[in-house]
C-alpha cells in the first residue's frame, strides 16, 4: 500500500526528533531513561501536542565518535516504541532513520511510513530496493563526513571535519543527483523523494551556513527540501555556545532555511520551532503574494 504523502505547498512541516540511543550529542538519547519505551511515548506524544507533523525515530547515533550498532540492536530500540506509536494511532507521519536495509524492511512492515537515509542511498545498495517496494518515501541526505576525522572542539563539543571539496555547492548537488539516480533505477516515485544537503556532515562552518544560504539552488532540483540545522555544532562554533544554548541559532537557521525553500525542519525543540515554521510561513507567504 502506498504510503501517505504530504501537500508540499500549504506550509513548512515539523520533523521532531526521537533519539533511541544513550549517546545523542544534544544529550536527549532516550535509552539513558528508567523506562525507555515509556519516555518515548511520552515524547512522541508532547511532540505532536507542540506541532510536529512528522515523528523522526533514531536508535544509531550519528554523532561524531560514535560506535555503530548492529541491526538486531538497532531493531530491538525502533520496534517497541514503532509499534506502540501505530497501535494508539497518534496520527503524524512516522520517519524511521536508518541506512541498514534490514532495519527498513522490519520498520516497513511493522507501519513506519518513510526512511530517512543519512548516506543518501549508498551505504547499502539494497535500501533503495526495500524502499521501493514497500512504496514508502525517502529523505535522501548528502553526507562526506568520515568516521576517523573528527574534530574536539572542547566545551563545545565535537564535530565531523569538512572534507576536501573544490567547488562545495556544485559537488553537493552532483552527489545527491548520484542519489537521486540510484533512487529512481530502483522505482522509487519521484514523487516519494525528499532531499537533505547534509547539514553538520562532513562540512565546515562556512560550508554549513553557505548551504542554508543556497537551499534555492537545492530547490531548483524539483524535490522537497528537508534542514536539520537543530542545535549542531556550526550554531556553537558561530556563537560560542555548548548544545543546550543553541535555540535562538537553531530559530535562525529555521527561519533563514524556510525562506529559501525549506519544506521539513528536523529539530528537538518541536514547541519552539513550530512556532518560528509558522511565522516563517506567515512572512514568506505574503511575501510571494506581492505585498
Amino acid at each position: 500500500m502506498a504510503k501517505p504523502e504530504l501537500p508540499w505547498s500549504e506550509k513548512t512541516y515539523v520533523m521532531g526528533i526521537i533519539n533511541l540511543t544513550p549517546d545523542s550529542f544534544s544529550g536527549d538519547g532516550i535509552l539513558a531513561a528508567r523506562d525507555p519505551l515509556e519516555q518515548a511515548l511520552a515524547q512522541a506524544e508532547q511532540f505532536i501536542h507542540d506541532g510536529a507533523d512528522i515523528l523522526d525515530l533514531g536508535a544509531e547515533s550519528s554523532r561524531p565518535g560514535a560506535q555503530p550498532v548492529t541491526a538486531e540492536e538497532e531493531l530491538m530500540r525502533l520496534l517497541p516504541v514503532l509499534r506502540e506509536i501505530k497501535a494508539r494511532s497518534l496520527n503524524p507521519l512516522v520517519s524511521v532513520d536508518t541506512w541498514k536495509a534490514d532495519v527498513a524492511e522490519a520498520c516497513l512492515k511493522e507501519g513506519a511510513d518513510w526512511i530517512n537515509d543519512i548516506w543518501g542511498l549508498q551505504a547499502d545498495v539494497r535500501l533503495s530496493q526495500v524502499i521501493a517496494r514497500h512504496l514508502a518515501s525517502v529523505v535522501i541526505m548528502h553526507n562526506r563526513s568520515r568516521s576517523n576525522s573528527v574534530r574536539d572542539l572542547g566545551a563545545l563539543g565535537s564535530s565531523y571535519a569538512s572534507s576536501d571539496y573544490k567547488d562545495f555547492i556544485p559537488e553537493v548537488m552532483a552527489d545527491l543527483k548520484a542519489s537521486i539516480r540510484i533512487a529512481r533505477e530502483a522505482g522509487i516515485a519521484e514523487e516519494h523523494i525528499i532531499l537533505d544537503p547534509g547539514i553538520g556532515f562532513g562540512k565546515s562552518v562556512d560550508q554549513n551556513l553557505a548551504l542554508i544560504n543556497h537551499l534555492d539552488e537545492f530547490k531548483a532540483l524539483g524535490y522537497p527540501l528537508l534542514i536539520g540545522p537543530s542545535r549542531k555544532s556550526f550554531i556553537g562554533q558561530v556563537l560560542d555556545l555548548p548544545v543546550e544554548e543553541r535555540e535562538e541559532g537553531t530559530a535562525a537557521a529555521v527561519a533563514i532555511g524556510i525562506a529559501h525553500g525549506a519544506d521539513i525542519i528536523r529539530v528537538h525543540n518541536v514547541k519552539m520551532m513550530a512556532r518560528v515554521a509558522r511565522m516563517a510561513d506567515a512572512i514568506t507567504q505574503k511575501a510571494t503574494q506581492g505585498y
